[in-house]
C-alpha cells in the first residue's frame, strides 16, 4: 500500500470518527463499556482465579505466568505511552467523542489491547480450550477502544503486534512454548 502519511491519518481519522458513531447507538456503547471495563482487568484477573480454582497447582503455573506476563506488558505499554505521547482521538478531533473515561492521557498504544493478548496468548497455551472464550473477548477489547473514541485502530494493531511478541517472549522463556 503507497499511501502518504498524512493520507494515512486522514483514512485513521475518517475509521475512528465511524466506528465512534456507531457506539452512540446506547445498546453498542454500553455493550462495548462493558466489555472495556471488564478488559481493565476484572476479566484477566477472575480468570486466573478459576483456573486456579479447576486446575490446582498447574492453574496456580498458568496464573502467575500470565501475571508476569501482564506484568511485563504494564511496564512496556507505559514506557511507551511516555516515549510516543500520542493525543486520544477524542483530543485531536471534535467529531470523537470518549464514551468512557480514559485510564491515562495518552493513546498509543492501546494497554486494554496489548493485555489482552499478551494474556490471551498465554492462557492459550496452557489451555487451548479456552480459545472459544479468549479470542472472541480479546477482539472486542480491542474494537471497544475505538469504538469509544478512546484509541485509532493503529493504536489496537501495534498493541496487537506487541501483545504478540511479549506472549512469545514470554512462553520461549519459560519454556511453555
Amino acid at each position: 500500500m503507497n499511501m502518504r502519511p498524512h493520507a494515512f491519518v486522514h483514512r485513521e481519522t475518517r475509521w475512528t470518527i465511524a466506528a465512534n458513531r456507531w457506539g452512540h447507538r446506547a445498546l453498542v456503547r454500553r455493550c462495548f463499556a462493558a466489555v472495556s471495563r471488564l478488559g481493565d482487568g476484572l476479566f484477566w484477573y477472575a480468570l486466573m482465579g478459576a483456573i486456579v480454582l479447576a486446575d490446582g497447582y498447574a492453574g496456580l503455573v498458568a496464573s502467575t505466568h500470565m501475571a508476569a506476563t501482564g506484568l511485563a506488558a504494564l511496564t512496556l505499554y507505559k514506557l511507551l505511552k511516555r516515549w510516543t505521547k500520542r493525543p486520544r482521538p477524542f483530543a485531536s478531533d471534535r467529531r470523537i467523542r470518549a464514551l468512557v473515561p480514559p485510564l491515562d492521557e495518552f493513546s498509543f498504544p492501546s494497554g486494554h489491547t496489548l493485555h489482552a493478548v499478551a494474556f490471551t496468548g498465554v492462557a492459550l497455551a496452557y489451555y487451548p480450550a479456552l480459545a472459544w472464550l479468549l479470542l472472541p473477548f480479546t477482539v472486542s477489547v480491542g474494537v471497544s477502544r475505538v469504538v469509544l473514541g478512546l484509541h485509532y485502530p493503529s493504536d489496537v494493531l501495534a498493541a496487537t503486534g506487541v501483545g504478540l511478541v511479549l506472549a512469545m517472549l514470554s512462553l520461549s522463556i519459560a519454556g511453555a512454548a
